[in-house]
């Protein structure tokens, strides 16, 4: 293997490895807004009340399991 193909082996592995962090960051800000929209009414305070914390758990666990889903339907097509 030569140098230029162990440099473009590296550089697809660097790219595939930012791919997933942008990613991995726009779903966590979509869960976010999402999951804020939906559990949080008015200004919080400085701690989450019990029904808040408990929506936004829920919230997350049904965002994260819809998210595989529709990855695992896409790559069963």
């Amino acid at each position: 293997m030569d140098g230029s193909s162990l440099d473009s082996a590296e550089l697809q592995r660097f790219l595939e490895q930012e791919k997933q962090k942008a990613m991995f960051s726009e779903m966590v800000g979509k869960l976010t807004s999402v999951c804020w929209d939906k559990c949080i009414s008015g200004s919080p305070g400085s701690k989450f009340s019990s029904s808040e914390s408990t929506c936004l758990n829920n919230c997350a666990q049904r965002y994260l399991e819809m998210s595989q889903l529709i990855l695992r339907r896409f790559q069963s097509m």
